[in-house]
């Protein structure tokens, strides 16, 4: 069975956004095994481009160290990676599951991942050219993987 983690910088903080999280959860469980591992946040001190650096360098560098040296194909959600349909997801999974059977999703905080963790991904993706908040990154990931297994599955929730 496949492995997928969700790796994400800071705990969901709406009721909603946990309950919609837990309830794909609990259904990506017919299709393989999947935990969301939530990372603590950096907190700012400072104002302007170099507090923000700072920020999402510790947070991707916390993000590096809990994957350490996993044999897993390392995913970047960010918005300047390539732009994946519900489909492109569904054959990523297929192909992915076929050289490895553990796939690390990475959502960092709300500034995003360092270029140097996004370069040294596997995959970069993005979900859209619009503008999300990233705990509400996390609901969208699950439901387009729960998508994406029921396309393989050929199953009737993704039509």
């Amino acid at each position: 069975m496949l492995d997928v983690e969700i790796v994400c910088i800071g705990k969901l903080k709406q009721d909603f956004l946990r309950n919609g999280c837990a309830e794909y959860l609990k259904m990506l469980g017919a299709y393989a095994k999947v935990s969301v591992i939530e990372l603590p946040e950096t907190k700012i001190s400072g104002n302007g481009d170099a507090a923000i650096k700072k920020v999402v360098d510790e947070e991707s560098k916390s993000i590096l160290q809990y994957i350490g040296n996993k044999r897993a194909a390392v995913v970047a959600m960010c918005i300047d990676g390539k732009k994946f349909s519900s489909g492109d997801v569904a054959d990523f999974l297929a192909k992915t599951s076929q050289i490895n059977s553990h796939i690390v999703f990475v959502i960092g905080g709300s500034h995003g991942l360092s270029k140097d963790f996004t370069d040294s991904a596997d995959v970069r993706m993005s979900m859209s050219d619009m503008t999300f908040p990233h705990q509400l990154a996390r609901l969208m990931l699950l439901e387009q993987l729960y998508r994406a297994f029921s396309i393989n599955a050929n199953a009737k929730y993704h039509k």
